[in-house]
């Protein structure tokens, strides 16, 4: 039998927020904004350090990565003020991906500010295809290569075609694609297309993608509905270019912390230890380089 991996673990895509202290727009009490997981009002609560060490413990995590989580856009860089605050004061995050629009017209300083902080790694916008194709939003992705900022990239699949013209015509920036590429259901014909899709982004050598965000509306979270899809990923771009992330509190919607990553434990576990390690630890390590904390 096929030993599942027993070693440290890098959750490479979570968020904490204060409700209470901060402004998240998606995130107020009578928001309610499209969201490929349907009602999301369950998760309109107060997420902090504590209650993220809470979830994970008993788990082997012992790094995190924290995801830009839409806060109020006109103050890109109180947020990463804010988590960087949160991360002197508990360890949690130990790396993050902080908030840049990169057709806004500020955004040259807004760059050079988030790089300056110590935790910084990445930025995030979500794009659709017009706008990866657009000059003035190419204008500021080409600025993230001198600051040594790689880009996080959620979009559908359906986008994926000018994710990968990005990537080929920008190859000193690390692309990180989230959430898996977004696929939101499983039918047949959808994931063939998107399988098609993440086959173009895996030709890219500077791309890799994080196995997180994999829950489906209206059904419920089980090794069954994603273990095709995880070794798909597998297949596509080697463990060595994939990191598991927990999408945590958003996931928590669908799986408790441990359900959800037992379950990618028992998909993995026909791995090499090799590619385990480097599906659980070593990509977002090499990635990301995340301060550790102590595990509760």
């Amino acid at each position: 039998m096929s030993e599942r991996y027993d070693g440290p673990i890098i959750d490479a895509h979570h968020h904490v927020w204060d409700l209470e202290r901060n402004s998240y727009p998606w995130l107020e009490p009578g928001a309610r904004v499209p969201h490929r997981y349907g009602d999301y009002s369950a998760i309109k609560h107060t997420y902090l350090p504590g209650d993220y060490r809470r979830d994970i413990q008993g788990t082997g995590v012992v790094a995190s990565v924290y995801m830009e989580a839409e806060w109020e856009d006109t103050d890109p860089i109180g947020e990463t003020r804010y988590v960087s605050e949160l991360s002197a004061s508990s360890g949690v995050p130990g790396a993050m991906a902080a908030q840049a629009w990169l057709d806004a017209p500020d955004v040259a300083g807004v760059l050079a500010e988030q790089a300056s902080f110590p935790l910084v790694r990445s930025v995030r916008h979500k794009p659709g295809e017009t706008l990866m194709r657009d000059d003035t939003w190419r204008a500021g992705y080409a600025l993230l290569a001198e600051h040594g900022l790689h880009f996080e990239l959620q979009t559908p699949w359906q986008n994926l075609d000018a994710a990968a013209d990005l990537a080929r015509d920008f190859p000193d920036t690390l692309l990180i694609v989230n959430h898996s590429g977004v696929l939101l259901d499983r039918r047949p014909e959808t994931v063939a297309g998107w399988r098609e899709a993440m086959a173009r982004m895996a030709e890219r050598p500077n791309v890799v993608v994080k196995a997180s965000g994999l829950c489906v509306e209206g059904q419920p979270w089980t090794t069954d509905l994603n273990r095709d899809v995880v070794f798909e990923l597998v297949s596509l771009f080697g463990a060595d270019r994939l990191m598991f992330g927990s999408n945590f509190p958003v996931d928590g919607l669908f799986a408790r912390y441990d359900q959800l990553l037992d379950s990618y434990l028992d998909i993995t576990a026909p791995l090499t230890a090799a590619e385990k390690r480097a599906f659980f630890y070593d990509t977002a390590d090499r990635v990301y380089q995340p301060l550790p904390f102590e595990a509760p």
